[in-house]
């Protein structure tokens, strides 16, 4: 049995992700803000230091605003920021030190397709999604001599109730670029991330993405 927790445990994908871990008998903790708020530094120490160093953390926590650039205020950007990024960074401090003296552990840091193919609208949600990918590949290089490993996974669009405010015109315009012409689903993800973390040893420092849309 293995520990497993899930930021922003409240979203319908971590309802999957922890499903699919506790099926196998797994100890899953899918904490909501109200007890893991991960844009604070204060709540992120009190709860990691309250358990062991799980052997698995998905950072999955996220924030999107679908803002143009010019409407977009300062505090907005920093509110992006403080959650996508910086709580990424919280969480991963908070466990270092237990991971590293331990010599294992696993970060599966969930990020965007707007990385690379960014929507109009979509300036602060995808800059912090690509400074995570930076994160994620600097403490894979730092914390692989210890045997923890680190991983990104881009889910794809998905019915979650960060997407539901997209519009439908923009739905059908990502669904546009699907090559199979249908979205993923939570379900394959909790799946793949299962798969990712048991089967896959010997894999850190890597980006997959999950669905059908090119590059």
């Amino acid at each position: 049995m293995e520990r497993i927790c899930i930021t922003g445990g409240q979203g319908r994908l971590a309802h999957s992700i922890a499903g699919a871990f506790s099926a196998l008998g797994d100890a899953v903790e899918a904490p909501g803000r109200d007890q893991l708020d991960v844009s604070s530094t204060p709540s992120v120490d009190a709860y990691f230091a309250q358990r062991p160093a799980p052997d698995l953390l998905v950072l999955q926590a996220g924030e999107a605003q679908h803002t143009l650039l010019a409407r977009t205020s300062i505090t907005n950007w920093d509110e992006t920021f403080e959650v996508n990024l910086h709580g990424a960074f919280r969480c991963a401090r908070a466990v270092a030190r237990s991971m590293i003296r331990a010599r294992r552990g696993h970060l599966i840091l969930l990020s965007s397709h707007a990385v690379a193919h960014p929507a109009p609208g979509q300036a602060a949600y995808s800059a912090s999604k690509a400074a995570l990918h930076g994160l994620a590949l600097s403490l894979a290089r730092e914390w692989g001599p210890a045997q923890i490993r680190v991983n990104v996974i881009l889910p794809g669009f998905m019915d979650t109730p960060m997407t539901s405010g997209v519009s439908p015109d923009h739905r059908e315009a990502v669904l546009s670029h699907h090559t199979l012409g249908r979205l993923n689903t939570p379900e394959v993800v909790a799946d793949f991330l299962v798969h990712l973390h048991r089967h896959l040893p010997h894999t850190s420092g890597q980006l997959f993405q999950l669905d059908s849309r090119p590059g």
